[in-house]
């Protein structure tokens, strides 16, 4: 294994354990010890792992102890859930970087073993790592309902578009596919409406949000699902989160057009649809756009800083309780 030199602590927590992830194992890997080993991806062997570590904190006073996972597509849950259980603070890292992280340690090389030893160096020595926090059974419900309706949908696009251009032998198994696929969608559609007038605070939240002229039902849904958060962010990890915030990209005489980047893909694709509305029909920000093309902005330009608008309206109108000054324009 690679070496990799110990620095001091710039983060809160002094013992660290990271699970690189796959689908059938986990391999941990705990600092200060340096100790490594591999067990089953189950919530029964992290949970019992887990409590070690901590048994280990407590005889030892380490101090406050971290859990590291990577996003892994749903793989991690079962780490996740087991440091949800026992109380312990987890922090889900994100890929892009942890490679990163990877390279200023040197590392070319990529092994379970290594990464897993590297993530918990990236949870020793990063400052700020945003806590997870687990999602309440109703946001967890909605995110599921949610992800169907889009796979539903793309399917269902996928199919009408084949319509033109399908053998006469196909067609009616085609067409009774997109059948079953609207009815499929109408359901989800149903559901997830009931869900949030099942629930006071989606309820509450949705409302407050389609007091904007241009947010409607799957805008404000597609927010309680990909970004619960809204309302007690700033304005600019809103805008972060959403991958709307203009990136600077200076460097001496030399001043590149700003850019945004990542972000909650579900959420965006909602945001673009409730912008283009709201550039038509919401006084304030077709203005708002208007002044942005007398600028010569392209189109890409304007629609995106809608966008970005609509995230830190949303996000004030939610912190403060309080419906859009505008919603009876």
């Amino acid at each position: 294994m690679t070496p990799m030199t110990m620095t001091p602590n710039p983060s809160p927590f002094n013992h660290v354990v990271a699970f690189e992830v796959s689908k059938a194992r986990l391999v941990a890997h705990a600092l200060p010890a340096d100790t490594q080993c591999e067990i089953a991806n189950t919530r029964s062997a992290a949970r019992r792992l887990l409590q070690a570590e901590a048994k280990r904190n407590g005889k030892g006073g380490l101090g406050p102890l971290l859990v590291v996972c990577e996003a892994t597509g749903g793989y991690e849950r079962h780490v996740l859930e087991a440091a949800a259980a026992l109380g312990l603070p987890c922090h889900r890292a994100h890929g892009a970087r942890v490679r990163f992280f990877a390279r200023y340690l040197g590392l070319a090389a990529k092994t379970d073993p290594i990464d897993a030893r590297m993530l918990a160096l990236y949870g020793l020595r990063t400052e700020r790592l945003r806590l997870y926090a687990p999602p309440a059974p109703e946001e967890e419900a909605l995110r599921a309902l949610k992800d169907r309706r889009e796979q539903v949908q793309q399917m269902l696009i996928a199919e009408t578009n084949r319509l033109d251009h399908a053998h006469p032998g196909i067609l009616a198994g085609l067409r009774a596919h997109i059948r079953s696929l609207q009815i499929a969608l109408k359901a989800l559609e149903t559901g997830i409406a009931e869900l949030v007038r099942a629930t006071a605070e989606l309820a509450d939240k949705a409302r407050l949000m389609q007091s904007v002229i241009g947010v409607g039902p799957v805008t404000a849904t597609a927010f309680l699902a990909y970004l619960p958060e809204l309302g007690s962010l700033t304005k600019g990890q809103a805008a972060r989160l959403t991958g709307l915030a203009p990136i600077n990209r200076d460097s001496g005489a030399s001043s590149a057009p700003r850019r945004t980047e990542a972000g909650r893909t579900g959420l965006k694709r909602a945001l673009y649809m409730a912008a283009g509305i709201a550039m038509r029909r919401n006084p304030a920000l077709a203005a708002f756009a208007a002044r942005l093309k007398s600028r010569g902005k392209p189109f890409k330009v304007v629609v995106t800083a809608v966008m970005r608008k609509l995230v830190v309206i949303l996000n004030a109108i939610l912190r403060d309780n309080q419906p859009c000054k505008h919603a009876s324009a």
